[in-house]
């Protein structure tokens, strides 16, 4: 090789002065776009120190569901005092049946419990009745007569006068009336209704019912009866018959439903005892 040769060299070649230029302009712009943005912002970021609450969609859905929550636990409350309220009535209605159940069979004992105490003062009667009906069929035997002094004239006359007299002929005139438990005239009587009737007429208010009749006046023996006395059968004050003695030894009383009123000897019926009011 010739020393004069050309030798390659191995630096770079230098670039173009405009080139270089503009690069330098290009890196300073953005350098000074750099430095006015820093300066432009705050020196120092400052912390963030609130938390913006930002609305959701389940603000309103819970308050609905609350409402909701309410009406349901209200239409709960309702429904079970209403049925206490039920309750209530049902056992209110089975407490009154029960009551009234009870007052019906009481009126049914104590209608009974009458019946067998009227049923029983009857049978007593009765057997009152008979047992003097035998012992004067016993007394009187077969007599030429033929009559006995339980078939006695009701047309008989007494020796009584005043107040007396007019209370015997009034009973006399009911002879042949029906009897009628609890009857107080004019067509039927029972045996207090008819005494009651009788002295009513002579203007002496009497107790409507035999037991306390038995008890009005002043006792007296039947030995010593006056027309107008007040016999009764029983005792004094718990006497279940009463009859007007309209003296020779008969009475005057509606004895039964299947006599009525009748005129009879005392020995028909005898009497317990006697009381006088006039």
């Amino acid at each position: 090789m010739s020393h004069t040769a050309h030798i390659p060299s191995h630096r770079k070649p230098r670039r173009n002065a405009s080139k270089t230029a503009l690069r330098a302009g290009v890196a300073g712009g953005v350098l000074s776009t750099i430095a006015v943005a820093g300066a432009a912002g705050p020196a120092q970021a400052e912390p963030v120190t609130q938390t913006i609450e930002m609305p959701t969609i389940t603000a309103g859905l819970s308050t609905t569901v609350a409402a909701s929550a309410e009406a349901t636990q209200q239409v709960a409350l309702d429904l079970e005092t209403q049925a206490h309220e039920d309750a209530a009535a049902t056992d209110a209605a089975k407490v009154a049946k029960k009551a009234k159940a009870e007052a019906v069979r009481k009126a049914e004992a104590k209608k009974k419990a009458e019946a067998a105490a009227k049923a029983k003062a009857e049978a007593a009667e009765r057997a009152s009745r008979t047992a003097a009906r035998t012992t004067l069929q016993q007394t009187t035997g077969s007599s030429s007569s033929g009559s006995t002094a339980a078939a006695a004239p009701t047309s008989y006359s007494s020796n009584a006068s005043g107040s007396a007299a007019a209370v015997v002929a009034f009973a006399q005139a009911q002879v042949g009336d029906a009897y009628v438990s609890g009857g107080t005239g004019p067509n039927s009587w029972d045996c207090s209704g008819l005494v009651q009737a009788a002295f009513r007429s002579v203007n002496v208010d009497l107790p409507r019912v035999s037991q306390s009749q038995s008890t009005a006046g002043t006792q007296v023996s039947l030995s010593n009866l006056q027309p107008g006395d007040i016999l009764y059968w029983g005792g004094a004050g718990s006497a279940y018959h009463v009859g007007i003695y309209v003296g020779g030894g008969q009475f005057v009383g509606a004895q039964n439903s299947s006599t009525g009123v009748v005129q009879r000897p005392l020995d028909y019926d005898m009497p317990t005892g006697a009381v006088r009011v006039l």
